[in-house]
């Protein structure tokens, strides 16, 4: 399977949509119009819907540390929802890199090395949900009974001790430069086990280099943990685009030799046609994930959004939609007619 990488984007100023008023289904366009903004800054943006009206109604993505600022304003209002995205670490399992993350006592001792609800209440202000394995407690597919792994900084000393850990020998955790303050925030645990971290921050220029070695896998990457973001589109069958791409012997994102058994696994999820048994199915990948220790789970980020206090706008738990959205008659473009 072949995986493309985005090494440049060309975006026009504006899109505009017009809304097809000769839609063959009953439900149909709310809006009139939508423009999608590409001329500005986030920072723009969120002074433009926050200070006033008239040129911004909805600013996606908006980062937890501007949470505070956009439920302060006189204009908009924050929308949140558990989204189908997550955040976690990579390992690094190629024997060539020394396969000390091949031990899964390593692996585990890293996962309760972190303290999961302290992330997600200082690190993302709130605005996320700890992980058990890789899929998020609201989509299908999360295992039954899946808690996340509470911190015990002894026993992942411990464990870090049993499996041979080397004297002196620094744990290295890459990061994109836009998570580096969950990079830190696990470095900060990690580091209490009595390991040494160093965390590299990798900039927006070399992203793209960064991706192509993991995605190519001509190259070992020089790091143990990578911390990672994705998303799933859907919440119906979280391993045919999450699962399969960390662990898959066609995933984009697996950092060691293929794995036969996710692939036996993943094998007998794509062979079932009855819902309840492929629901089961996706079940038995997570649940391998978490007895494995196969990522390091962190979170579930929430989608954040700064809407016109006169827009009704519904979020989504997987993409941004606005077949729904709507706006009152107080809304600045019917007040000017």
């Amino acid at each position: 399977m072949a995986t493309n990488i985005i090494t440049a984007e060309d975006r026009s100023e504006r899109v505009v949509l017009e809304a097809n008023r000769d839609h063959n289904t009953d439900r149909c366009a709310r809006l009139s119009q939508v423009v999608f903004r590409n001329d500005l800054s986030p920072g723009s943006a969120l002074d433009l819907v926050c200070d006033q009206e008239g040129e911004v109604d909805i600013v996606t993505e908006v980062s937890p540390a501007d949470a505070d600022r956009v439920q302060d304003s006189r204009h908009a209002r924050l929308v949140t929802i558990d989204a189908n995205r997550i955040v976690v670490g990579i390992f690094n399992t190629w024997p060539e890199h020394d396969g000390l993350l091949t031990d899964r006592r390593v692996r585990e001792a890293l996962n309760i090395a972190v303290d999961h609800d302290r992330l997600c209440r200082e690190t993302l202000n709130g605005y996320a949900t700890p992980l058990a394995s890789l899929t998020p407690s609201w989509c299908n597919g999360c295992f039954p009974g899946a808690e996340p792994r509470r911190r015990d900084a002894d026993r992942a000393r411990a464990l870090l001790n049993e499996a041979g850990w080397p004297e002196g020998r620094p744990l290295s955790i890459a990061t994109p430069a836009s998570l580096a303050g969950v990079a830190e925030a696990v470095a900060r645990d990690v580091r209490e086990t009595g390991l040494t971290v160093d965390v590299t921050s990798v900039p927006d220029d070399g992203l793209v280099a960064g991706a192509r070695m993991l995605i190519e896998k001509k190259l070992v990457p020089p790091w143990d943990v990578l911390i990672h973001a994705w998303f799933d589109l859907s919440s119906d069958l979280p391993p045919a685009v999450v699962h399969r791409e960390f662990f898959g012997s066609d995933g984009a994102f697996r950092a060691g030799p293929p794995n036969a058994e996710f692939d036996r696994l993943f094998g007998d999820l794509m062979s079932r046609i009855d819902p309840q048994e492929a629901r089961q199915g996706a079940e038995a990948i997570d649940k391998w994930c978490y007895d494995e220790a196969a990522v390091l789970s962190l979170c579930a980020p929430q989608a954040l959004y700064a809407v016109n206090q006169h827009v009704d706008f519904k979020a989504y738990r997987a993409t941004f939609e606005l077949a729904d959205t709507e706006v009152s008659a107080d809304h600045w473009s019917r007040r000017s007619r």
